[in-house]
């Protein structure tokens, strides 16, 4: 019994101190994103106020059973979308959205008061509707996760800092948590969690604190490189609109071949379609469909394939031998070795260890 409670504790301490970490932002990183992060992780915390309440005062207290807090405690899944959208969505208005976020919650405020109202105690029901509601929401926010893991593409050569596998980790984890504490209350009623169900929840809390902390800034700071992100993803989800000349393409795929030949700017692991593109002396914008219409390909996919050419180039070379994977990858403007071996088994169907057995004959 007093593992449980420690184990409250450290959960609900842990919830308010990230929440007011990442509200005031010290890092001053992804401002909007982590600020909304951060009123759901305080809502959070509000699901263990009870019994950390009873251990430290000795008197019983149900503010979860409050109609207002189980109203605001409902809004949690809107709130992670919302900060999802915010990773993902450079420029995201909130208010465009609105109305469609205050739909599950209006119909769950509408059934607590009638059910307060009238006495009915529909207990199953209410657990039924905060399981639609986490799994709904937590499912939009997967979908937003994996449009932006596409959308970087078109202007970032390095997306593993940016890729937000974290939050889609989270994801799985907040739902497989729903899940299972949702028919843990629904089979044993309104009885406290368990030990191991506490010590999952503390788990799932230290790995969001670990990734919150460590992350960096996804889009340009700028509101011009902002514009070109929005641009380039608007035009992704378009079809592409003949911004040039089949003539022109080829002409800027000359200087581009060039460029990417004599000025290697593919080793540059910060590389990203703004900085080429000012190498070009060209815009962003055409840039981008240079790219996706003369090569076929996305700015990432562009980039990357000189990167894993300069590679196998290292890889085979004995001369290069003294170099481990990691100093190869680095060299070849990779900037982790996680991103090169992904990259490079992505593009050539073998891995870079497997690549360089086969050249030395082995």
């Amino acid at each position: 019994m007093m593992i449980i409670k420690l184990l409250e504790i450290l959960i609900f301490s842990s919830l308010l101190l990230l929440s007011f970490i990442l509200i005031s932002n010290p890092m001053k990183v992804n401002i909007k994103a982590n600020r909304w992060f951060g009123l759901l992780l305080f809502l959070w915390a509000s699901y263990w106020f009870d019994e950390v309440y009873l251990l430290l005062v000795g008197t019983e207290i149900q503010i979860s059973s409050n109609v207002i807090v189980a109203s605001l405690q409902f809004l949690a899944p809107p709130l992670f979308f919302v900060s999802v959208c915010h990773f993902s969505v450079p420029a995201y208005k909130l208010l465009k959205d609105a109305g469609k976020l205050l739909i599950l919650p209006a119909v769950y405020w509408l059934f607590i008061i009638v059910d307060w109202y009238f006495s009915l105690n529909l207990y199953v029901v209410q657990v039924v509707l905060i399981l639609i509601n986490a799994l709904t929401f937590t499912g939009l926010s997967l979908y937003r996760i994996r449009k932006h893991q596409k959308n970087i593409q078109q202007f970032a050569s390095s997306t593993q800092e940016i890729n937000l596998n974290w939050l889609e980790y989270i994801i799985m984890a907040m739902v497989t948590l729903v899940v299972v504490i949702g028919v843990f209350n629904l089979v044993f009623l309104e009885l406290p969690l368990n030990v191991f169900m506490n010590g999952v929840v503390l788990l799932v809390v230290l790995f969001i604190t670990y990734n919150t902390l460590k992350q960096t800034e996804i889009f340009p700071e700028d509101d011009a490189g902002v514009k070109v992100v929005v641009e380039i993803s608007e035009d992704d989800e378009e079809p592409k609109r003949q911004i040039m000349s089949d003539a022109k393409v080829e002409e800027i795929k000359a200087q581009l071949n060039i460029l990417m030949e004599q000025k290697v700017p593919y080793l540059d692991s910060d590389l990203n379609l703004i900085k080429l593109a000012q190498l070009l002396n060209i815009t962003s914008h055409q840039l981008s469909f240079v790219i996706n219409k003369g090569y076929n390909e996305n700015f990432f996919q562009f980039v990357n394939r000189y990167r894993v050419e300069k590679a196998k180039l290292m890889l085979a070379d004995n001369d290069s031998n003294k170099l481990s994977i990691l100093g190869v990858a680095f060299e070849s403007g990779f900037s982790s070795k996680t991103s090169f071996n992904t990259t490079f088994k992505k593009m050539t169907e073998q891995t870079p260890s497997e690549f360089k057995k086969k050249c030395s004959g082995l």
